[in-house]
């Protein structure tokens, strides 16, 4: 399974005003990869991990493409598994295939041989065949999305039944570290780990291929932290994708293969984890990196834009110590992955 993703998008569109939350991101995510979206709080990365699973509220418009594509020898991309974190030019405008004619929610991906785009397809598409079947989401803050007066057991055997697996909670459980009598506590009764360990499981029921982490660290422990980038770095071991969105740099390094980073709705620099930790190439990545009590512990001065009122330019100019005029105009991203015209 590959992800790519071209030219996304997204809008709010809010009385008097517009929200530009995701401005024209593009990267690739294959089977077996990790990578890691981070910058700082606001800059429209839940909101891209939302878009993905069509989750948006009725006030968003996303445009651009999303491809799925399977597996194998005959996957729409063509390309060879390079382990870039994207490719400037995937994906085109092709249109992809919509549900397989007569098929049911057990019968597969449905691809038909071609790429599905997450971005335009179908609801029912999304519901049936996508959410915990092609793509997993372990949430924010996992026991706020826990129902309060049922018991793990009853959620974990619930999302069994409708995804037509066949194991059983307590398998399900032990390969996320539970045991069985965890099981039988309520969400109010979890502690922080648990919760976590029950979100992974229900994330895993359906065993999708991609799994997409949505600040999975957040309100954890630093012995917690470490325990859930191990369990996140153990599933794409065994081979699947995984998209961790964050902003602690420091998980970031444990589990990703590739960093991309987001600045005010777009993505600045893509780069390989361990070039990116030795050096990063845009000047906000290397603030960021600054900012690690690790590093040189100085935080980036200054503050994000409003995503109603981003600049034409850079939006970065105003805190950057290499603006110069020609920051007026918006840098693109170049064939280094990085959008900067100073880097």
């Amino acid at each position: 399974m590959k992800l790519r993703v071209d030219g996304l998008s997204v809008r709010f569109h809010l009385p008097g005003a517009e929200v530009r939350a995701v401005t024209d991101a593009r990267f690739e995510l294959r089977e077996g990869r990790c990578l890691a979206l981070v910058g700082e709080s606001g800059c429209g990365k839940s909101v891209m991990a939302h878009a993905l699973l069509g989750l948006l509220p009725g006030n968003a418009t996303v445009t651009g493409h999303a491809w799925l594509d399977p597996s194998g020898p005959d996957a729409a991309s063509g390309d060879a598994a390079s382990g870039d974190a994207a490719s400037g030019d995937a994906a085109s405008g092709d249109a992809a295939p919509d549900l397989v004619p007569g098929s049911s929610p057990g019968d597969g991906p449905p691809f038909g041989g071609g790429s599905l785009d997450l971005v335009t397809a179908p609801e029912k598409v999304l519901a049936r065949q996508v959410r915990g079947r092609l793509i997993g989401l372990i949430p924010q803050s996992p026991a706020a999305h826990l129902t309060p007066v049922r018991t793990a057991r009853a959620q974990l055997a619930e999302t069994l039944r409708e995804l037509g697996r066949p194991e059983t909670p307590d398998l399900l459980a032990a390969r996320a570290g539970l045991r069985p009598e965890d099981l039988d506590r309520y969400p109010h009764q979890l502690s922080g780990g648990m919760a976590q360990r029950v979100a992974n499981a229900l994330a895993l029921a359906g065993d999708p291929p991609l799994i997409v982490a949505d600040e999975p660290t957040t309100g954890l422990d630093r012995p917690l932290v470490d325990a859930t980038m191990a369990e996140l770095r153990r599933l794409c071991d065994e081979g699947r994708a995984v998209l961790v969105i964050t902003h602690d740099l420091r998980a970031a390094e444990r589990v990703a293969d590739e960093i991309a980073v987001m600045y005010a709705s777009r993505i600045v620099e893509l780069s390989q984890a361990g070039p990116f930790f030795a050096g990063p190439r845009h000047p906000y990545a290397r603030g960021l990196l600054d900012a690690l009590p690790s590093r040189r512990f100085v935080p980036i001065p200054g503050r994000p834009p409003e995503l109603t009122r981003l600049p034409d330019g850079c939006a970065f100019l105003p805190r950057c110590p290499l603006a110069t005029d020609a920051c007026e105009k918006q840098p693109l991203m170049n064939g280094k992955k990085v959008a900067c015209h100073h880097a």
